[in-house]
């Protein structure tokens, strides 16, 4: 069936995060909020037919996951990715976030530190230092617009790092990283025992002839030393149904996990994720593809809107995710100032830089998965903002 990405639905005062809590974020209920990293798309067809008919029946006890579950993964991952993983190394967690949360207590200790590559999103930081780890940043370098990793730096923090949290594809630059850059990363990390985990939760949203490699599938070596976190709630914009997929190198780690979660008897898909990803993973490709199209146009409207009318807004089109990175430093804003400038002059509620990398300066972060409208409205407000300095 044909998708209609252009339709506007208002999802305010529907307990929508990303407009529900403009007031607490942004001080304002009237910005055009660009910021939390979900879609203003309605989800698959199958998705909500399936929703529907589990909701009309009326009882949503405990929830069993049966084996077709993982085995849409699995078909999902090897269609897709090539990746065949084992199901015995599979476990079910609330989310990609409370995953690498736990990966952080469970295999490391209070002082231990932990790399992550900034700028990233920011609960790198936050799964850190809540459990009392050290945030080494392997800072990414910026030239000419293009971002890159220094490995040198990279190969010095590996030696102190007892673990690496790597984002591939990487949130918010929209990097998809290649088969020789992974390679290496986790050549130096296998060298250092430095524990690599892999967050995969973009790796359906990949443009412009790109491809995401799996982490877990560059070698046998490496895939008996990396545990991989995936998810379709990016991908089919099911966030609020809490579920993902953590994949484990041995028997060992998953036992581990396994019991963290269990010791706290959050074990269970709700009544609603169970049914969800599995017709998600099924059945949701044609939805997919037709989003991926939508998304790469809104891309290429902001780049060609940017260049034309706010040439000192230079915004990074992503290979992955729906995610814009803005430099801003042409506007000669310090961070607090770009901030209030983005909600007072120009109605904007974005994700400020800082918190991605907090040695940056002078960046935001728009979420570019809303109707072409939205998009054309938002940035004539901030054109007009930009012109009134």
């Amino acid at each position: 069936m044909k998708y209609n990405f252009d339709e506007v639905i208002d999802r305010s005062h529907n307990r929508a995060a990303k407009y529900d809590e403009r007031m607490k974020k942004f001080g304002r209920e009237d910005v055009i909020p660009l910021w939390v990293a979900d879609m203003d798309f309605r989800t698959a067809e199958p998705i909500i037919d399936a929703l529907k008919e589990r909701a009309e029946e009326g009882i949503w006890g405990y929830t069993s996951r049966p084996d077709s579950y993982f085995e849409a993964i699995r078909g999902w991952q090897k269609r897709r990715n090539g990746w065949d993983i084992k199901k015995e190394m599979m476990s079910w967690s609330l989310g990609v976030v409370p995953a690498l949360s736990s990966i952080v207590k469970l295999f490391s200790e209070p002082g231990d530190s932990i790399m992550i590559q900034t700028p990233v999103y920011s609960e790198f930081y936050d799964v850190t230092e809540a459990w009392g780890r050290n945030v080494l940043e392997n800072r990414l370098v910026e030239k000419d617009g293009a971002w890159g990793i220094d490995f040198e730096d990279f190969e010095a923090k590996a030696k102190e790092a007892r673990i690496f949290l790597l984002c591939s594809p990487h949130n918010p630059l929209g990097i998809v990283w290649s088969r020789e850059e992974l390679t290496r990363m986790a050549d130096i990390c296998m060298a250092n025992n430095t524990l690599l985990v892999s967050d995969e939760i973009h790796s359906d949203l990949v443009f412009h002839g790109k491809k995401h490699i799996p982490t877990a599938t560059l070698s046998a070596e490496t895939a008996g030393r990396v545990i991989s976190c995936i998810s379709g709630t990016k991908t089919f914009n099911l966030a609020g149904l809490q579920a993902s997929t953590t994949i484990f190198p041995n028997l060992e780690m998953k036992k581990k996990f396994d019991d963290f979660w269990m010791a706290m008897d959050v074990h269970r898909n709700n009544a609603f994720s169970s049914v969800a990803m599995e017709v998600a993973f099924n059945e949701g490709e044609e939805w997919l593809e037709q989003l991926l199209a939508y998304l790469d146009g809104n891309f290429t409207f902001i780049r060609e809107y940017c260049s034309a009318n706010i040439p000192k807004i230079k915004p990074t089109v992503p290979d992955a995710t729906y995610l814009v990175w803005l430099d801003c430093r042409e506007l000669n804003m310090d961070n607090e100032t770009l901030r209030t400038f983005m909600i007072e002059k120009a109605g904007l509620g974005l994700n400020e830089g800082y918190t991605f990398g907090r040695s940056l300066s002078g960046y935001m972060r728009l979420n570019a998965a809303c109707p072409r409208s939205v998009l054309e409205r938002a940035l004539g407000q901030l054109k007009n903002a930009v012109d009134s300095l």
